[in-house]
């Protein structure tokens, strides 16, 4: 061909010039590479080195360092000029002009220049010249897709549109003309050459689009390669205008906000109508299930969304306000621009409405799933069971409302009620209708389901029992955690006026539940905020658990009323004192104090441990704890009324047990060499023996999975909690009282009194709040009252304090760092002021607790069960309490700790001395007998 023809001589090792992606040269196009003076200083040596002529480099395209493909092809490059930068420190203009294709011999590496070698040389091979010319039809071909796409340009740049990343779209209209003058007019013969020239020319060309075409050898199949090229461009600005010509041309105010979202959806459209002309899919493409959604089809997915909720909305009970409010709300909907915010907004508030369980118009039968063949309240019991164990007391109260509950569902089972009772989410009524005189309503004639209220310390299963019950049911469970709300919203909802508003917490659980006869737990209900500048959640739950007004439950996103009279309340508390009075009206309290140490061996023997075994890949076999090391770790090592403290601590004997374990099978000198087929040491062939006590032996290795109480100190350290409590002494003003700890559980105070010199006064110390100082001192005037009747004075009338010399009374309870207070010290104060007056001592074994008055009457306390179990686990034989307290340590303390200990009731202080001090210990005057007048 004459291009190659008028090619020079050239040589066949060339230094190397690297372009690196998306840089590329092709034959007859020019290039201004930006070098720095470093490099250009080495290009200054090939002009130095060929003096004569321009030196020709390999311009040798470089891919990116992700693709791995081979560098084969380059271009011969004549080094036309380099032009010094403006600016001091800029890098310097190198022009180079293609001449010529080049095949390297061997594939390169990525090139660079370096210090000694500016260039790397390779040998190059430069294809033969073709002498036939290219088919006819192929360069009709040829001129044709150029002179569309030239076309194709023009008409974008008139219409202002940059179809093609940056496309010449200033081109005046005469270069054009030009362009196609010369393509219509070019030879056969050059027609590659100006092939070359056009793709080189547009950068809109894809980087590996030009490297093929550089690979390409021949006239005919870079021509054709081209045609594809050009078809290709003028299909992609072909499609951009089409986009374009979609987008409605006057952009009004509100058009202008969804402008580009028209433009998504007209390519979206385009890309389909490619999948829709009969091709088959690749394998990628295909759709994995027949539910797959077109996550890309925006406009057939707002349809479908539409048609659901109108969907919703039809299976309402027609006249309902619920469904009168989502019409109203879907044809505003209707009329709204889709790109509109109100738009966002009722599409949100009409996916609420429609999501929760509103009674349909084709109500179906009650399904119940509690029919089984075993009895429903056996099955409740072996739940109760299975989950908790102890707690006796509020397992009869559940299980009493479970057959409560079970009759309420035969009942409706048998008069054939519909689903309108299991999802009764009444229609709103402005002015409710009563029932006449003699009848009642079908409200009227349900069991109205109770509230129930857990309250205890922390650990002890209130949550859990509410699971429960959600179990024995059947029913969902949803849990609502209220500590630290503060805002009456998050339970009544925000109004729709507010940005970002939505439904309370009550109404997105009923959501999640799907039926309105679920089982909703009210977490931590004492610690809800009080009244503010947002409202008061206390009072917005007021209305919540009211069976009398929660049938018309009104959530204030919804602005339409709820039923929640089938939604089962449980709430749990910590503590009452934070709770509102109307509040704490409503609910059914069922007191959980906590568990007693029996009860915490068997937790952790039945529960704790072989949930810490499974979670750390341990059996029972590999741990063992004895009774006496889980009773060690039940009284030393924690001190709570729940279970939480003990389940960590299993938890870190079993961790400790897990590492011997894992020493054990992993020494070196103790695993078997003997190779799996897999040549890995497998465990499988490593063989244990065990011996008469039950230890692992493995080679020369022992491993012991007892857990005795001599190992506890070396695994858990010292004991959190020492016997002080055991270590008791009998002496003149020392009282035992009983006393409940923070953590809920009992224990022993001692109340030391000692007399030192003074003007017979009184001083109380260890950390003591106001209704114990008031105690102190109702105990000593008590004493004063009667000092002469117990013969420590001669006379009514004489002090104790200050006959026969004036002394002071030093009242103190140790452990001054924790703050003690409450009415329950007033008997151990009053023995001790007795014994440290008359010189009689209580028996160290002795402890008691109980408040008084002035007349001498010992009033009922809280806490027995505590204080009864912190007695026996101390070790005392005897126990002086209020007999008003008698039924309560009947009915929670266990028979088994009663038999171990006498227990004294009293009714008058007198009693309470006469138990403390023995029979007859005191020396009472016989004075006439005083009658307390009852009228």
């Amino acid at each position: 061909m004459s291009t190659m023809a008028s090619r020079p001589p050239m040589s066949t090792r060339l230094p190397v010039l690297p372009l690196y992606h998306p840089t590329l040269l092709l034959p007859g196009g020019r290039l201004n590479l930006s070098l720095p003076r470093e490099q250009t200083d080495q290009v200054l040596k090939l002009f130095q080195d060929n003096s004569e002529t321009l030196p020709i480099v390999a311009a040798v395209p470089i891919p990116e360092p992700a693709d791995s493909q081979p560098i084969e092809w380059g271009c011969a490059a004549r080094i036309l000029r380099i032009v010094r930068p403006v600016a001091r420190g800029s890098q310097y203009i190198v022009s180079i002009q293609g001449l010529t294709r080049i095949k390297l011999d061997k594939p390169l590496s990525t090139p660079t220049f370096g210090d000694d070698a500016p260039f790397q040389s390779v040998q190059v091979a430069y294809p033969s010249e073709e002498t036939a010319l290219p088919h006819r039809d192929v360069v009709s071909a040829f001129r044709s897709s150029s002179l569309r796409f030239l076309s194709r340009l023009q008409l974008q740049q008139s219409q202002g549109l940059a179809g093609m990343d940056n496309t010449p779209s200033r081109t005046s209209r005469a270069a054009f003309s030009k362009i196609a003058t010369m393509i219509e007019d070019v030879a056969d013969d050059r027609a590659a050459w100006v092939a070359d020239l056009l793709i080189g020319a547009v950068p809109s060309i894809e980087w590996n689009d030009k490297l093929a075409l550089l690979s390409t050898t021949t006239a005919t199949d870079r021509l054709t390669l081209t045609t594809q090229i050009l078809q290709k461009l003028t299909a992609i600005a072909e499609v951009a205008s089409n986009v374009a010509s979609r987008v409605d041309e006057s952009l009004s105010k509100q058009q202008k906000e969804y402008f580009l979202r028209q433009q998504l959806s007209a390519i979206q459209r385009e890309l389909k109508s490619l999948h829709s002309d009969g091709k088959p899919r690749s394998d990628s493409e295909q759709p994995t299930s027949s539910d797959d959604l077109d996550l890309d089809n925006t406009d057939d997915a707002d349809e479908q969304d539409l048609a659901a909720l109108k969907a919703a909305i039809e299976k309402m009970l027609p006249g309902t306000e619920e469904r009168k409010m989502g019409a109203r709300e879907y044809r505003r909907l209707k009329r709204i621009p889709s790109g509109s915010v109100e738009n966002g907004v009722i599409r949100s508030y009409l996916e609420w409405l429609t999501s929760l369980p509103w009674p349909t118009s084709d109500p179906t039968p009650i399904a119940e799933k509690l029919l089984h063949a075993k009895p429903f309240l056996a099955r409740a019991r072996e739940q109760l069971d299975a989950d908790h164990f102890g707690l006796e007391k509020i397992k009869r109260r559940l299980v009493e409302f479970l057959a409560v509950e079970r009759l309420r569902e035969k009942e409706l089972e048998n008069l054939g009620t519909a689903v309108s009772g299991e999802k009764s989410l009444v229609p709103y009524k402005s002015q409710p209708t009563l029932p006449a005189p003699g009848k009642t309503s079908p409200r009227q004639g349900r069991i109205k389901a109770p509230i129930l209220l857990f309250c205890g310390p922390p650990g002890v299963g209130k949550t859990s029992l509410g699971q429960s019950v959600a179990r024995v049911l059947g029913r969902p469970f949803q849990r609502i955690s209220l500590g630290g709300v503060r805002d009456e919203a998050e339970i009544r909802g925000h109004r729709r006026t507010y940005v970002a508003s939505g439904p309370g917490l009550i109404v997105q659980a009923l959501r999640k539940m799907g039926t309105s006869r679920g089982v909703l737990l009210l977490d931590e209900i004492d610690k809800v905020g009080q009244s503010n500048h947002h409202g008061d959640p206390s009072a917005a739950l007021l209305e919540v658990l009211d069976p009398e007004q929660n049938y018309s439950f009104n959530d204030h996103y919804l602005n339409v009323p709820v039923d929640l009279s089938q939604m089962l309340f449980i709430c749990t508390a910590n503590s009452l004192d934070t709770i509102s009075g109307p509040l704490l009206d409503r609910c059914e309290l069922i007191q959980l104090s906590g568990y007693t140490h029996d009860e915490k061996l068997h937790i952790a023997r039945r529960f704790l441990l072989p949930k810490q075994l499974g979670s750390h890949g341990l059996s029972e076999e590999q741990v063992h704890i004895t009774e006496e090391a889980l009773k060690e770790i039940a009284t030393e090592y924690t001190r709570e009324a729940g279970v939480r403290s003990l389940e960590r601590t299993v938890g870190s004997v079993v961790r400790y047990k897990a590492v011997q374990w894992a020493e054990f099978i992993d020494d070196e000198d103790s695993v078997s060499t003997t190779p799996s087929s897999s040549n890995e040491l497998a465990l499988e062939e490593k063989v244990y023996s065990t011996t008469e006590n039950g230890d692992f032996l493995l080679g020369t290795k022992t491993y012991s999975p007892r857990v005795e109480v001599p190992h506890l100190e070396e695994i858990l350290g010292l004991p959190r909690w020492d016997e002080n409590e055991r270590e008791r002494e009998t002496r003149r003003g020392l009282v035992y009282g009983l006393v409940v700890m923070g953590q809920g559980e009992g224990g022993v105070l001692p109340v030391e009194t000692v007399s030192v010199p003074g003007k017979g006064g009184v001083r109380l110390t260890g950390s003591l709040g106001e209704v114990i100082k008031e105690s102190a001192e109702l105990a000593l005037s008590w004493v004063k009252r009667h000092a002469y009747d117990l013969r420590i004075t001669d006379s009514p009338a004489q002090d104790p304090l200050r006959f026969p010399d004036e002394i002071d009374v030093h009242l103190h309870l140790p452990a001054g760092a924790q703050r003690k207070d409450g009415p329950s010290a007033g008997v151990a104060m009053t023995c001790a002021f007795v014994s440290l007056l008359t010189g009689a001592c209580v028996p160290s074994d002795v402890a008691m607790t109980g408040e008084i008055t002035l007349r001498g009457r010992v009033t009922p306390v809280g806490g027995v069960k505590e204080k009864v179990l912190g007695a026996h686990r101390a070790g005392l034989t005897k126990v002086i309490l209020p007999y008003a307290n008698r039924k309560d340590v009947e009915q929670d303390v266990a028979p088994d700790v009663r038999a171990q200990m006498e227990l004294v009731f009293v009714r008058t202080i007198r009693e309470a001395l006469d138990a403390a001090f023995g029979k007859n210990a005191l020396s009472w005057r016989k004075g006439p007998l005083l009658l307390e007048s009852r009228l």
